[in-house]
């Protein structure tokens, strides 16, 4: 439902673990030429997710990219995204 933001480009949505509920979701959203992808912007898109959204399937965090990876087809490369995600939460862990 991120998608149907005016400010939103394109939105990666994807599962990490979670110590505390097996996993947690996160978005990664692509804003549109002109939005500031700040902590302001999150908390729009955010507060637009949870008047469409059951409270379990809001994301816990929204991050922000310039372009979002996708392969030669053009589809969304989200294996690659989630994969980048979970050697990050790896690096924190060790």
């Amino acid at each position: 439902m991120l998608i149907a933001h005016p400010t939103v480009r394109d939105v990666a949505v994807f599962g990490l673990p979670d110590a505390e509920m097996g996993e947690r979701v996160v978005a990664v959203v692509e804003p549109m030429e002109g939005a500031t992808p700040d902590a302001a912007l999150a908390s729009a898109l955010m507060d637009h997710a949870a008047r469409h959204l059951a409270r379990y399937k809001l994301p816990k965090t929204i991050d922000f990219t310039a372009a979002l990876p996708r392969l030669p087809t053009g589809k969304l490369y989200k294996k690659a995204l989630r994969e980048e995600y979970l050697a990050r939460l790896g690096a924190r862990i060790t």
